[in-house]
């Protein structure tokens, strides 16, 4: 009589090559298709298969009869490692996808804050008729031209209390004529 397969993996654990190997023989088809059924990739299966009988190799002195059969463990090591496999592959894809994912979003953010600041931009130009030629041209060169007070006071050739008075009270016309916000740069910040 034969030994069954649960006796032989018993005798693997002992380091019975010879055993492992009849092991190997009796369920190498169902293991495979255990694994390969999960991950749908021959070249895959073939990797966690082998994987799978390595794990056996090591574990085979714990395996014990009284909790089921060898295949019944064999498949359970099976079922777990192609999971295993799956969710790692996952992950990889994850990693790989998320840089992408936030580049996007970050030029999609970059494209959204252009448009609204163009837009934000052509409501102040659009209320800038309401103001003086003076304070439209010191406005005009603060905002749309990044000059500091001083910056204008010199290109304007006038005393630099004179800029900010231009500047504070284009500011408060401009809030009045566009009913809406202003951009929050503040004028008086601009003397740096």
């Amino acid at each position: 009589m034969q030994p069954s397969l649960e006796r032989h993996l018993e005798l693997a654990g002992t380091g019975d090559v010879g055993a492992f190997a009849t092991v190997f023989d009796l369920t190498s088809t169902r293991v495979f298709g255990t694994v390969l059924r999960i991950l749908l990739d021959r070249a895959q299966a073939e990797e966690v298969a082998q994987d799978v009988f390595v794990e056996a190799w090591r574990r085979a002195s714990r395996f014990d009869p009284a909790l089921g059969s060898a295949t019944s463990w064999l498949l359970r090591i099976a079922h777990a490692r192609a999971v295993d496999r799956v969710r790692a592959t996952q992950a990889q894809r994850d990693r790989d996808i998320l840089p992408a994912a936030r580049e996007r979003a970050s030029q999609d953010a970059s494209v959204r804050e252009r448009v609204e600041g163009s837009a934000e931009a052509a409501r102040v130009r659009e209320a800038l008729v309401h103001l003086s030629e003076v304070q439209r041209e010191a406005i005009v060169l603060a905002y749309f031209g990044g000059m500091t007070q001083a910056e204008i006071a010199e290109h304007l050739d006038v005393p630099l209390g004179t800029v900010q008075t231009r500047l504070r009270d284009g500011m408060r016309r401009l809030r009045h004529a566009s009913g809406a916000h202003v951009p929050t740069r503040d004028p008086d910040a601009l003397s740096a």
